[in-house]
């Protein structure tokens, strides 16, 4: 007897459900009308129709539960070792009751790994064909009959379970890539987020610093220099120019602090070019990937959407090395000249092929930055000869 195929069992039979329940059922209650109405003695049916009823409950009872955790292990193969024993006293009694192997072959490759499987569903198509050679011999309606079905049962099981294999080994890798595209997605509408959020805090950091701050500093000035032209009876005016310039001052120091409180957390602490080294340091202690950084020329102070876009760029190129680059050495060079500033990130790692569109949103991300400060970015890479960002800004 051969293994039945499992029609619309959930694809890969991940987990047990209504419509394997109903195959099973469907399953049984053919095996007991076939085996009420076969040519056999009423106590050998009543016996057979007994053992049948009890392998429908320790299917309810045992099998179910194996089948929905899809863990093979010693309670699945005690589970079938017991069910094929019920099912020989039911085939000894009627022959007929192998009917029932329609649904125990599939069961043993939804339950136990390949080749003890088929060890198993090899063994339960035999059965039919050993009982009758046990009862009447090796007979020619037994060999023209029996041996054949058996034979052909037991590779007919044995082609179907490679097939539901590779089926469930297809539906798994559809499901692991599709978990991997689920957390893809969320972590570029993150970094989406982050970057959009980061990019519009620059832009309100630079703003404030380009016009506000600006504008109360040229306050202060001009009232001063007011100040130092009244005449000495001239105290009134004296005092509300005075007035003006403090509250101008405290305006000016308002707005450099929303200036400070809007840049990256690394920019608030120091300089673009303390910024820069620690993230470069950072990069060692997490990864102990050897890390050099060199600072070139003299340090000044730089607009500060322009650090921003600094201070990004390399964290994007480092985050790069850390997750890509499989790199074994890093340098960075941050090299201040007296119209731009220059950022270079180089790595030994595996490179990859710039023409091919494989830098991803980081890459694409840096260039953005660049783009808004009037910058450019040049990337250097050949797959296996590491990978060189350089970032120029006008300084």
């Amino acid at each position: 007897m051969v293994a039945g195929v499992r029609p619309s069992l959930q694809g890969a039979g991940e987990e047990s459900g209504p419509l394997w329940d109903a195959y099973f059922a469907a399953v049984g209650a053919l095996t007991l009308a076939v085996v009420a109405v076969a040519d056999f003695p009423a106590g050998r049916r009543w016996l057979a129709a007994t053992v049948l009823a009890a392998i429908a409950v320790a299917y309810l009872v045992e099998g179910r539960g194996l089948v929905g955790r899809g863990v093979p292990g010693w309670r699945a193969g005690g589970f079938l070792l017991g069910v094929l024993a019920l099912l020989t006293v039911a085939v000894l009694a009627v022959t007929p009751s192998s009917f029932l192997l329609f649904a125990i072959c599939p069961l043993a490759f939804r339950l136990l790994p390949m080749w003890p499987a088929a060890a198993v569903t090899t063994v339960a198509n035999i059965l039919p064909a050993a009982v009758m050679i046990g009862r009447e011999g090796l007979t020619d309606h037994v060999r023209t009959h029996f041996v054949p079905m058996a034979l052909g049962g037991a590779l007919l099981s044995l082609g179907l379970g490679l097939w539901i294999r590779s089926v469930v080994g297809r539906s798994r890798e559809r499901a692991h890539l599709i978990e991997q595209l689920e957390a893809s997605r969320d972590e570029v509408a993150r970094l989406s987020r982050d970057a959009g959020v980061a990019a519009e805090r620059a832009r309100l950091a630079g703003e404030i610093h380009d016009t506000l701050a600006q504008g109360f500093t040229s306050i202060v000035t001009t009232l001063q220099a007011a100040d130092a032209e009244l005449r000495p009876d001239q105290d009134g005016v004296r005092d509300r120019i005075g007035l003006a310039v403090r509250t101008a001052r405290e305006n000016l120091a308002e707005s450099r602090a929303l200036v400070a409180a809007l840049a990256p957390p690394a920019l608030r602490a120091g300089s673009l070019g303390s910024a820069v080294g620690d993230l470069v340091r950072r990069l060692g202690a997490d990864t102990a990937i050897p890390a050099a950084y060199d600072l070139v020329g003299t340090p000044r102070r730089l607009p500060t959407n322009v650090e921003v876009v600094l201070v990004r760029a390399a964290q994007e190129a480092l985050t790069n090395v850390r997750r890509h680059a499989s790199a074994a050495a890093v340098s960075v060079t941050l090299e201040y000249r007296p119209d731009t500033v220059r950022l270079v990130v180089s790595d030994d790692g595996r490179g990859f092929d710039p023409a091919s569109g494989a830098g991803g949103f980081g890459l694409r991300g840096i260039r953005t930055r660049a783009d808004q400060v009037g910058g450019t970015v040049t990337v250097s890479s050949r797959t296996g000869s590491g990978t060189t960002v350089t970032v120029r800004v006008p300084a």
